[in-house]
């Protein structure tokens, strides 16, 4: 399938796409509001919920604005690289989690991205008010899956 087509036609399918889609497709978490589709040969998942959305929208805008000087990027308007936007997605969930209940160990995998942001606001009030200091330390931290070459060594 031509690029131009798949984005046009997932353009016209996804109207209320997920800002955790990158996390949710590579089986880093999930979400009770996610639902996965697929165009051809190809997967996305888009939100069943708009206030979920916006929600998760504004927790994904504020990561990547206080994780800038750790992923060490400048500008906050242009599209992160892959490797980037997972730090910020797995990391920041973590994070989040972390500042939750910073006696638990963190998990390898979130069962459900809602749930965690919910209770996030619950917790702090608000989104604005979350503990960015420590969770921008997790965002730093994550390491995704090294590379098919290096994992033969």
């Amino acid at each position: 399938m031509d690029n131009q087509v798949f984005r046009e036609t997932y353009g016209a399918i996804n109207e209320r796409f997920c800002p955790f889609e990158k996390s949710i497709l590579t089986n880093q978490c999930a979400c009770s509001r996610a639902e996965r589709f697929c165009i051809a040969e190809r997967e996305g998942v888009h939100c069943k919920a708009d206030e979920a959305q916006a929600r998760c929208v504004r927790l994904l805008e504020l990561l990547r604005a206080k994780a800038r000087f750790a992923l060490k990027t400048a500008s906050h308007s242009s599209a992160l690289p892959h490797t980037k936007a997972m730090r910020v997605q797995v990391g920041g969930l973590r994070g989040l989690f972390a500042a939750l209940d910073p006696s638990a160990a963190i998990p390898t995998y979130i069962d459900d991205v809602n749930a965690l942001v919910e209770a996030a606001v619950k917790r702090f009030g608000s989104l604005d008010a979350l503990p960015f200091t420590s969770i921008v330390q997790k965002v730093a931290a994550y390491q995704g899956r090294r590379p098919f070459r290096e994992r033969r060594r």
